[in-house]
């Protein structure tokens, strides 16, 4: 069955790095777009970035455009978010999801993902 499962997460300093990872399985990761996605305690998950199958990457917040970059490595069926300059605002639980169906190019829209990991915390605090 398809599976997604987050890895990397854990407390950094402000202005930190973390490289998250998303395992997948059970499906054939070259012909899914793979988002990136975040809740911080009471607010709503909200999009980070996406990679679809011809590996274009799109970013859905600006306060991440710049620090967050996502890849994906077929071969290895994993999906990473690298965060760089990690401020206190980034503390969260970030999940990766798998768009809807194949060849479906990335969308911003938590709707159009309908397979989630259970996600792994990030704290970033001094």
């Amino acid at each position: 069955q398809v599976q997604l499962v987050e890895s990397g997460g854990g407390l950094v300093q402000p202005g930190g790095s973390l490289r998250l990872s998303c395992a997948a399985s059970g499906f054939t990761l070259d012909d899914y777009a793979i988002g990136w996605f975040r809740q911080a305690p009471g607010k709503e998950r909200e999009a980070l970035s996406c990679t679809s199958t011809d590996d274009e990457k799109t970013d859905y917040v600006d306060s991440v455009k710049g620090r967050f970059t996502i890849s994906r490595d077929n071969a290895k069926n994993t999906v990473s978010l690298q965060m760089n300059s990690l401020r206190p605002e980034d503390t969260a639980v970030y999940y990766c999801a798998r768009i809807i169906q194949q060849y479906y190019p990335c969308s911003g829209r938590l709707t159009d993902y309908i397979y989630w990991g259970r996600g792994t915390q990030v704290t970033v605090s001094s």
